[in-house]
């Protein structure tokens, strides 16, 4: 069995963002049930119902911890506790490793990622802060099936394969970056996580084209949980909130020929999700007609709170 919590199903500065105030905002926080508040990209996975690894740790992190009972500390006596004992990140992005500095309590917690993403916290030394007496860093090498387990060498019952997509280094990065802003291999990664029992799904919130390996290696998945960032490339310059397509900032749009609805719409995928989605993307919108152009498509849209069992 495999137990998925969305944690969070916005992209970075959740939804609606602190100072947006476009009618869609004002929408959010007038409570409209159509339109619901959502907070940074992460899901939770269990395959036990005790010990949960959280992929990307976003910087709503206590915040998701406090919404979801299965991330609360149980009633065992204990002064500290988490049933938080992974975190496997697909990226460096802020809106991925920040939450990390909230899990800076000398708590045991096993941390995983490519090299190259290890390799950017390792520069940072903020993230010192995680005590390295309790938190070990692992990595996740591209192609190769890893076992997860707690800071003590138990086995949770969950592996995962990690396999790089086309996407960008983190836009904190880009100015050391040079020239190379599609990053390199490992700068942004997919992963396929399996339980011992045969379950398994693809999580990848963030991806900027389906490349004929992606397509291959998706065919006939039972579920894949896919970046739905933007609805359309110039989506927010045409809200007039920015300058940067879609694919400049490393994300394939929804819609549209080249779109991620068109590229995986023959791969025979059972269970198609969207997650990650901007500010601007009309998906965040019930009602909205590209939500319901996404449905007919045989898409469905992430919530905080939605919950899988595979």
């Amino acid at each position: 069995m495999l137990r998925l919590v969305v944690l969070g199903a916005a992209a970075g500065g959740g939804f609606p963002q602190w100072n947006s105030n476009d009618p869609v905002a004002r929408r959010a926080r007038s409570g409209d049930p159509k339109t619901p508040f959502l907070t940074q990209s992460s899901i939770a996975v269990s395959a036990d119902d005790r010990r949960w690894t959280v992929f990307n740790a976003s910087p709503d992190i206590r915040q998701q911890i406090n919404e979801r009972r299965q991330l609360q500390p149980k009633a065992d006596g204990a002064l500290r506790s988490s049933p938080i004992v992974a975190v496997v990140l697909t990226n460096a992005d802020v809106d991925h490793v920040a939450g990390l500095l909230s899990l800076r309590e000398s708590q045991p917690l096993m941390v995983y990622g490519h090299e190259r993403v290890l390799h950017v916290l390792a520069q940072n030394s903020i993230f010192n802060v995680l005590n390295p007496q309790y938190v070990e860093r692992k990595e996740l090498s591209l192609g190769e099936r890893l076992e997860l387990t707690d800071s003590s060498g138990d086995l949770l019952g969950i592996s995962v394969r990690g396999f790089a997509v086309p996407g960008k280094v983190a836009l904190w990065l880009e100015e050391t970056a040079g020239s190379s802003l599609g990053g390199s291999a490992g700068d942004t990664i997919g992963v396929e996580v399996r339980a011992d029992t045969g379950e398994s799904f693809f999580y990848i919130p963030g991806c900027a084209s389906v490349t004929p390996d992606l397509a291959q290696r998706l065919r006939g998945a039972g579920l894949v949980l896919f970046d739905g960032t933007l609805w359309r490339d110039d989506e927010m310059i045409a809200a007039g909130v920015g300058q940067k397509t879609g694919r400049r900032m490393g994300h394939l749009s929804c819609s549209g020929p080249d779109g991620s609805i068109a590229a995986l719409a023959r791969l025979g995928i059972e269970r198609k999700i969207f997650i990650h989605m901007n500010n601007t993307n009309p998906l965040l919108i019930a009602d909205s007609a590209e939500r319901i152009e996404a449905r007919h498509a045989g898409w469905e849209t992430a919530f905080d709170g939605m919950e899988i069992v595979l």
